[in-house]
């Protein structure tokens, strides 16, 4: 509750507005974009708090270090091994199956440089576990954060990702020159 209080204060003082439903579904997971900025981290943390939603994350295993790493698993974090083939995306389909809840937020884009096109991960776990995508923007321009659509899946990965790039192409993120509207 004091997150909660704590991250609303600090939405008022610089200016940020949440919008869209914080009614999530049970399972799903919450794709965030633009990602440009350590900044998003922290709008995303205060907006999770907010929503009341418990999401877990992906982050990169040198993260995980004493004590840091610590505060990223009580936060939700679980880490991504980059230097080894590890199955990921089963693995995450794995726990969906065998959780009553969970909500998994993922930044496609894997880092906050400009890309050539996103990750396409996220797709397949959803796809794969049967779960829902929702489109989180985190719009810098309007101070604005919150699920602007949802999508389940077709299998047809052309067709959803041009929703899904379609949904996010005019929204701003904390360093605009960082982030590719083409995500295909």
């Amino acid at each position: 509750m004091m997150r909660k209080i704590f991250s609303r204060i600090i939405f008022w003082l610089i200016g940020w507005e949440s919008i869209g439903t914080f009614d999530y579904p049970k399972k799903c997971i919450v794709i965030a974009a633009p990602h440009t900025s350590n900044w998003d981290f922290f709008i995303g943390s205060c907006y999770g708090y907010i929503s009341g939603i418990q999401a877990k994350y992906l982050i990169k295993s040198s993260y995980f270090v004493p004590v840091i790493g610590t505060l990223f698993r009580w936060n939700g974090g679980i880490p991504v091994y980059r230097d080894s083939k590890n199955d990921l995306v089963d693995q995450i389909v794995k726990r969906f199956n065998s959780s009553d809840r969970f909500i998994l937020g993922i930044a496609p884009e894997g880092t906050r440089s400009r890309v050539k096109k996103w990750k396409t991960g996220f797709y397949y776990i959803a796809h794969k576990a049967k779960v829902p995508i929702l489109l989180l923007a985190m719009d810098f321009d309007n101070r604005k954060i919150g699920i602007i659509n949802s999508l389940t899946t077709t299998g047809d990965i052309d067709k959803d990702m041009s929703f899904i790039q379609n949904q996010f192409k005019d929204i701003k993120g904390k360093i605009p020159k960082n982030y590719n509207p083409r995500i295909i």
